[in-house]
């Protein structure tokens, strides 16, 4: 019989010659990047399960309250950052994302038990923690899944095979979505959030296998041992961040995604309300819009993300977003219709999920391993958060002066503009960064 070494390298052989077809991947890499896939793939599995639950039971707590939900989202994140940063200072990197993970576990089974047991009148107030609970999840968790690899693949992988791994969160999300909708009136949410929890239990085991995997995927970074305990203090995320302009630039840059995102967000109900008579219309429309979002930034990032990375570059490949908001904004500012904005809004979320994304991790590459989790966690949580809340009152600020759809997209075209510019900046740093790090090597 043919010993489990020679079937895992068959199994490897095969697995290579298929992913060959769609992307450029090494022999020696397949293995990790089948690990980081199923990491990836189960973390939004588990996270889509939750999200319908989550959006349910803030409804449920009264629209007019939501925007207060997402004060208290922020809150908690500025919060649980300290913490965070604490894990990572004590512990190896496979302990900490354990840690964390199994935390959240914790806290969802505590969750399931509350809303098993509490009266109709406290699930209002279970509801309320338990939206703010899933956003402060969602965005540490998947942060943590990307300060993960970008200590284990470097830029020249992360640039091949960063969009190979950005289908799996998006195929993840597929699943999930199609998961609670099937099940959610046959088992009930509490059976959703246990699969979520054993969902959390896979992605700690990808997350062992990765760390273990092979001595040229355990190499040091920057002189430093991926084995031992990142360190750095508790605040280090925020100081690091302040300190440094290539993290400051990379902290601006998910500022004014998030800021432009929420502008849309808005225009997007403004022009939904004007033109759609009833909530069945809308939610087609909103559920179209949704449809060709996923449908082609899957095809992108199967067979043309990586490709593109690597023949376009960093710095194109960042641009991309910024570009297409100046030219979306400007076309909303001169016709700010229903066929300019789903033009405009599927061009945009499809060139952050398939193109900027993943680039935009490539330049976390760039930094020492303590920023890739302290600094980089401090800026995809509490950064886009607040990204979020400047742009709420922004937009609300700018409705009290007069300005109406066409106004307001004016205002966006320069911030976009200026974003633009920015990522040219940080592309040309990493791409500057990268030949210093392979001048050394050589």
């Amino acid at each position: 019989m043919p010993s489990d070494a020679a079937a895992d390298g068959a199994a490897e052989g095969f697995a290579y010659r298929l992913l060959r077809r769609v992307i450029d991947v090494r022999p020696d890499e397949v293995s990790a990047l089948g690990w980081s896939w199923l990491y990836v793939f189960a973390l939004f599995l588990a996270y889509y399960v939750l999200r319908p639950i989550r959006d349910e039971l803030g409804v449920a707590g009264g629209v007019r309250n939501l925007p207060w939900l997402f004060t208290g989202t922020l809150l908690a994140m500025l919060a649980a950052n300290p913490l965070f940063a604490f894990a990572v200072r004590r512990w190896p990197r496979e302990t900490f994302i354990a840690v964390a993970y199994r935390f959240f576990m914790l806290n969802l089974l505590a969750f399931m038990l509350l809303l098993a047991t509490a009266s109709e009148a406290s699930h209002v107030w279970i509801g309320r923690a338990f939206f703010i609970w899933v956003s402060v999840f969602n965005l540490f968790v998947v942060s943590v899944f990307w300060s993960f690899i970008v200590d284990v693949f470097d830029a020249g992988q992360g640039k091949r095979l960063f969009g190979f791994l950005a289908a799996g969160a998006t195929l993840g999300g597929i699943a999930g979505s199609a998961l609670t909708s099937g099940f959610v009136e046959h088992v009930g949410q509490n059976w959703l959030l246990l699969a979520s929890i054993l969902l959390l239990e896979v992605a700690v085991f990808a997350v062992r296998r990765l760390s273990r995997i092979s001595d040229s995927f355990q190499r040091t970074v920057h002189g430093e041992d991926p084995r031992k305990a990142v360190g750095g203090g508790i605040f280090a995320g925020m100081t690091h961040t302040l300190r440094s302009p290539y993290l400051l630039g990379i902290a601006a840059f998910i500022l004014l995604y998030s800021t432009t995102s929420t502008f849309l967000y808005f225009q997007q109900a403004t022009i939904a309300e004007a033109n759609f008579p009833n909530r069945a219309a809308r939610t087609a429309f909103f559920a179209d819009i949704d449809f060709w979002v996923n449908v082609l930034t899957i095809v992108f990032q199967l067979f043309l993300t990586g490709r593109l990375t690597a023949w376009l570059g960093v710095t194109a490949m960042l641009c991309a977003l910024p570009l297409f908001s100046v030219a979306g904004f400007a076309a909303l500012a001169a016709q700010p219709t229903v066929a300019v904005f789903v033009v405009v809004q599927v061009a945009r979320r499809v060139s952050n999920f398939a193109l900027a994304r993943p680039t935009r991790e490539v330049l976390f590459t760039s930094v020492p391993r303590e920023d890739r989790y302290t600094a980089k966690n401090f800026i995809d949580t509490v950064v886009y958060r607040g990204g979020d809340q400047v742009a709420s009152w922004s937009y609300a600020g700018l409705l009290a002066l007069g300005l109406g759809l066409t106004g307001i997209a004016i205002v966006a075209v320069p911030l976009s503009a200026a974003w633009l510019a920015l990522s040219v900046w940080l592309g040309r740093k990493q791409e500057s960064a990268e030949q210093a790090e392979e001048a050394r090597a050589a």
